[in-house]
């Protein structure tokens, strides 16, 4: 069965446009997920709207959407009140501005989508802005709207189509600054930094998607396999907490245990004639 389409509107570069369609790059359809149900009657939970002072139940055209200006106080907006600031271009994508995709922030990224065109009718013209892309190498910028909101959104070629990526505006990235002002400025030791370095050289690999496990879903279906054949469900055995405290013999053990240590790389200097390392020290201290 063909995918169905997000969205649906076109694709205009310049005097050039065409018929598109997105669809959603990732799913979490695949996810376990749960209901809420009554343990007495075994039926699922059904929630009421209801006034958060009365208790009573609220008739859905007495609803309406509402700002919280100061506490307990709301500005109340009507359908056609929002209806009268809806944007006039909600099905055209014009591309605007190009940009290398190294300036894109990793912070500003988004949702992803794939847009193939919509029927054979323009599919030149998609291939033509597609490989134009392509040969120009950098990023397109455009704007998109879904559901009555406008999103930035970056155009990239992808196989035969285009991959499209939403990205946040600057007030929804938090600074880190907050997140990042307590962390204490700690001088690394050379010899510490060195053994770190080793570590993460014998855990280089390349990016491979197949070889993420997701080991609660996996849990999860283990759990339910077991509760449909109603066996008994043991709690799990807590793992013994790691007796080193110490962060130098931590970086050691890690060392035996990722197995033969590599010849030392450019980073790792060989220690000079005469001289001991400062690794070679710490161990003769401790």
């Amino acid at each position: 069965m063909a995918a169905r389409a997000y969205w649906k509107g076109y694709l205009k570069l310049s005097l050039v446009s065409c018929p598109i369609a997105l669809f959603p790059a990732t799913s979490e359809r695949e996810k376990i997920v749960f209901h809420q149900i009554n343990r007495k009657t075994g039926h699922r939970i059904k929630y009421r709207k209801v006034d958060a002072e009365t208790d009573r139940a609220v008739d859905p055209d007495d609803i309406v959407k509402g700002y919280e200006a100061r506490k307990n106080e709301y500005i109340e907006l009507e359908p056609d009140e929002l209806d009268a600031i809806a944007l006039d271009s909600t099905h055209v994508i014009e591309i605007n501005k190009c940009v290398p995709a190294n300036e894109i922030d990793e912070l500003y990224l988004n949702q992803a989508y794939y847009i193939a065109p919509n029927g054979e009718v323009g599919a030149q013209a998609f291939a033509v802005i597609r490989e134009a892309m392509r040969k120009d190498g950098m990023v397109a910028l455009g704007k998109v709207v879904f559901t009555s909101r406008e999103h930035v959104i970056a155009l990239k070629p992808r196989g035969a189509g285009l991959l499209g990526v939403t990205l946040h505006y600057p007030y929804e990235v938090r600074a880190e600054k907050a997140s990042f002002d307590d962390i204490p400025d700690e001088k690394v030791p050379k010899d510490m930094l060195d053994l770190a370095c080793h570590i993460l050289e014998t855990k280089r690999g390349r990016f491979d998607p197949k070889t993420f496990e997701d080991h609660y879903e996996d849990a999860l279906k283990d759990l339910l396999r077991k509760k449909k054949k109603g066996e008994t469900i043991e709690p799990p055995k807590e793992a013994a907490p790691s007796n080193v405290v110490d962060l130098m013999e931590a970086l050691r053990r890690s060392v035996g245990a990722s197995g033969r240590r590599k010849q030392p790389s450019h980073r790792e200097a060989a220690p000079r004639p005469g001289r001991r390392s400062s690794a070679a020290r710490h161990r003769k201290a401790s």
